[in-house]
C-alpha cells in the first residue's frame, strides 16, 4: 500500500484543527464553572481512576511489552510503568486539588484612580494548554486536574511510548466528566504519534495559548526551538549535593542515597556530587560502600578517585549529565565558593542541595546557587508539587519568566484588570 504523504498531512492538519477549535470553545464553559462544579467533576475523576484500575494497568502492560522489545532504558521503563500504588497516587492528586483555593477570580490587587475609577487586578485562566510529554503516563491525569481546575482546557500529546496508557487514562478521565455534566474536550488527547503532527502541533497559536514540554533535554529543546507557541520550559535534572567541610556525615549519606537511588528515572534525582577535600577522606569510603549496594557506578575526579579507587574518571561531560540512570559524578573543591561555581556552570537550575552545619556557608547557598529549588539538609526528591502541598504538579519550570519551580495552581492562571468607572473620560493632558 503506497502512503501518499500530501494526503496524510492533510488528514493530520484537519485533526489538529478539529481539536484545536473544540478545545477553544470549551475553554469559555470551563471558565464559567463554580468551585463546586469544578471539584465535583474532579472528585468523580478521581473514582473513575481507580474503577478503571484494570483497564489502565492492561493498557500499561501492553506499553511495557513494546518499551521491552524495543529495549528502552530501565530508567524509563520504571518512568512509564503503573501498578495499583500509582494509580491511586493520581487519583490521590486529584483529590488532592479539590482540597486546595480555586485561584481564578482571586483579587490580587486592589485601588482607586485619582479620577474614582475602581481597578482590580484578577486571576483567570490561562485559555488553551498544550502539553507534550515523554514516557510518563502520570502526567496524563496531573495535566487534567490542575489544568481543570484552573478553567483551562488542555491537549495532550504524549510519546508513542506510553500510548496504550495514555489512551486508557483520558478514556476515564473524559467519561467521568460527561458523567458530571462537564464536556469531555476539557480534555484531549492526540492519538496520532507521528512526529510529524507534534510539528504541527507546536505552531498551532491560533488555538493554543501556552504550550508546556515535559521530558527529556532533547523534547524541551526541540519544542523551544520550534514552538510558535509561548513555551514555559520545564528543565531537566543534573542535580547537585555539596557535602560541606562543616557537614555531618552521618546526617549526609541517607540524603544521598534518597537522592541518587530511590527514583532514577526522575527529574529530581540527585545526578552530581560535590565533596569538600577536607572530609573526603572520611566520607567518600563510606559513601563509596553505600553506593555499591545500590549498583550505583561513580566517576569521579582525580582527588576522589584516589579515596574512592574502584571508580571511572569524570569527564567534563559527566559533570553536566543528566543520567536518568544507576551512575554519579564526583567532584572535590576546596571552598564552598568553588563548589558553587561548579554547580552554577554545570546545573540545570533544577535542585540543588547543601549539607552543612554551618549557617552562614548554608545561606551563601541559598543566596548564590542560581536554581529553582535550592536545599539546605535535605534531600532533592522534595522538589514535587505534591510534597510542597500544591497538589499534582504540572512540571518543574527552571525559566525565570512567569513561573518557576514546581508548577501548581497559581502557576497556570495568568491575570486581567476589571475597571469600573462611573462615566469617567480621559482628557488631554
Amino acid at each position: 500500500m503506497v502512503i501518499n504523504m500530501e494526503e496524510l498531512k492533510k488528514e493530520q492538519a484537519v485533526m489538529l484543527k478539529e481539536i484545536g477549535m473544540r478545545a477553544v470553545q470549551v475553554k469559555y464553559e470551563l471558565q464559567a464553572l463554580t468551585t463546586e462544579q469544578k471539584n465535583s467533576a474532579l472528585l468523580r475523576a478521581a473514582d473513575g481512576l481507580k474503577a478503571d484500575a484494570q483497564a489502565i494497568l492492561q493498557a500499561n502492560e501492553q506499553d511495557m511489552r513494546n518499551g521491552k522489545e524495543r529495549g528502552m532504558h530501565e530508567g524509563m521503563l520504571d518512568r512509564l510503568k503503573l501498578t495499583d500504588a500509582r494509580i491511586e497516587a493520581m487519583a490521590e492528586g486529584l483529590r488532592q486539588i479539590v482540597t486546595l483555593s480555586d485561584p481564578v477570580g482571586m483579587v490580587m490587587e486592589r485601588f482607586t484612580h485619582p479620577n474614582g475609577m475602581e481597578i482590580k487586578q484578577v486571576r483567570v485562566p490561562l485559555g488553551v494548554i498544550g502539553i507534550i510529554y515523554e514516557s510518563r503516563p502520570n502526567v496524563t491525569a496531573d495535566a487534567f486536574g490542575l489544568c481543570f481546575k484552573t478553567g483551562n482546557a488542555v491537549i495532550l500529546k504524549g510519546g508513542s511510548d506510553a500510548i496504550c496508557s495514555n489512551k486508557a487514562i483520558t478514556e476515564s478521565i473524559r467519561n467521568s466528566l460527561a458523567n458530571a455534566g462537564v464536556s469531555a474536550d476539557a480534555v484531549q488527547l492526540i492519538t496520532d504519534t507521528d512526529r510529524a503532527v507534534t510539528a504541527q502541533f507546536m505552531r498551532m497559536n491560533q488555538y493554543v495559548d501556552v504550550l508546556i514540554p515535559r521530558g527529556g533535554a532533547g523534547l524541551i529543546r526541540a519544542v523551544v526551538e520550534s514552538a510558535s507557541i509561548p513555551v514555559i520550559e520545564t528543565g531537566t535534572g543534573n542535580c547537585h549535593i555539596y557535602v560541606d567541610k562543616d557537614a555531618d556525615l552521618e546526617k549526609a549519606l541517607p540524603i544521598i542515597i534518597n537522592a541518587k537511588t530511590q527514583r532514577i528515572g526522575v527529574c529530581n534525582a540527585c545526578e552530581s556530587l560535590v565533596v569538600h577535600e577536607k572530609i573526603k577522606d572520611a566520607f567518600l569510603p563510606k559513601l563509596a560502600e553505600e553506593l555499591r549496594k545500590h549498583h550505583v557506578e561513580m566517576r569521579a575526579d582525580a582527588r576522589a578517585a584516589e579515596v574512592i579507587g574502584d571508580c571511572k574518571a569524570a569527564t567534563e561531560e559527566d559533570f553536566a549529565k543528566e543520567y536518568l540512570d544507576y551512575i554519579i559524578s564526583i567532584k572535590t573543591v576546596g571552598s564552598a565558593e568553588e563548589a558553587i561555581a561548579h554547580i552554577n556552570r554545570y546545573h540545570t537550575g533544577h535542585s540543588d542541595a547543601i549539607i552543612t552545619e554551618n549557617k552562614e556557608t548554608a545561606q551563601r547557598f541559598l543566596d548564590a546557587v542560581d536554581s529553582a529549588c535550592v536545599y539546605v539538609n535535605a534531600s532533592t526528591r522534595f522538589t514535587d508539587g505534591f510534597e510542597f502541598g500544591f497538589g499534582a504538579e504540572i512540571g518543574i519550570s527552571t525559566q525565570k519568566l512567569h513561573a518557576r519551580g514546581p508548577m501548581g495552581l497559581r502557576e497556570l492562571t495568568s491575570y486581567k484588570y476589571q475597571i469600573v468607572g462611573d462615566g469617567q473620560i480621559r482628557k488631554l493632558s
